[in-house]
């Protein structure tokens, strides 16, 4: 079989962890888009397409996020298997017709979540670690969609029919967490110190089991796009 075609569609302002993430994790022939630029896949000529975290709301009022709905609602229509990660999972949920609201805290660092089974999550444990980092959350999964994972904050994944959502981070490694929580000048000092000594060895060691839905949904669009044995 001739290796997967996964548009990127990058919503991370730029960042220079988002890329390097997905590419070591997805195991892909990568077609990146900045669509936090406004830059968009032509057409829909690919295997499956996986949307990235951002420093955005799904709700604010911003062309390129209408934009990137639009693009997203129509790889829905033509059923292209779909990965929504952080914010990516809060945009497959709105434009499926679910809810995503403000919290009432950020969700950050290494988290504990339970998972039901199912296609995603197999060979990570019911209960896995995974770093967390977010202010918005899924309060309403679309109609039909079953919930994957969550934990006493959020709902942590969901899936409906070829579109799958996490609100986790499975691609961060160590330096990106760093980052990450380092950037969050909204944060008491004193929170921004606990997340920081979260992220050690062990954690990350823990945290990487998670990384088993990139492959997962690999996996899955890989059947889909498997010839049909003749009879």
């Amino acid at each position: 079989m001739s290796r997967l075609h996964v548009a990127l569609l990058d919503a991370s302002h730029g960042s220079e962890h988002t890329p390097r993430n997905f590419r070591r994790e997805v195991d892909a022939d990568l077609s990146e888009f900045d669509v936090s630029g406004g830059d968009l896949p032509p057409d829909y000529r690919y295997d499956a397409a996986v949307v990235t975290g951002s420093r955005a709301s799904v709700y604010w009022d911003e062309p390129w996020i209408a934009d990137l709905k639009s693009w997203v609602d129509g790889a829905v229509d033509r059923d292209l298997p779909l990965l929504g990660v952080c914010y990516g999972h809060q945009l497959l949920a709105d434009v499926l017709g679910g809810e995503v609201g403000a919290m009432d805290d950020y969700e950050i660092g290494y988290r504990e979540v339970d998972h039901d089974g199912g296609r995603l999550f197999e060979g990570v444990d019911e209960t896995f670690t995974a770093f967390t980092t977010h202010s918005d959350e899924v309060t309403t999964t679309p109609p039909g969609a079953e919930v994957l994972a969550e934990n006493d904050r959020s709902i942590h994944a969901f899936r409906k029919d070829a579109a799958f959502g996490v609100q986790f981070h499975p691609e961060y490694d160590p330096e990106t967490a760093e980052s990450v929580t380092r950037g969050k000048d909204e944060l008491a000092d004193e929170r921004i110190a606990s997340v920081l000594e979260g992220i050690t060895e062990e954690n990350y060691r823990a945290a990487c089991e998670a990384k088993a839905v990139f492959e997962n949904f690999c996996d899955f669009v890989r059947e889909r796009t498997a010839p049909v044995a003749a009879d």
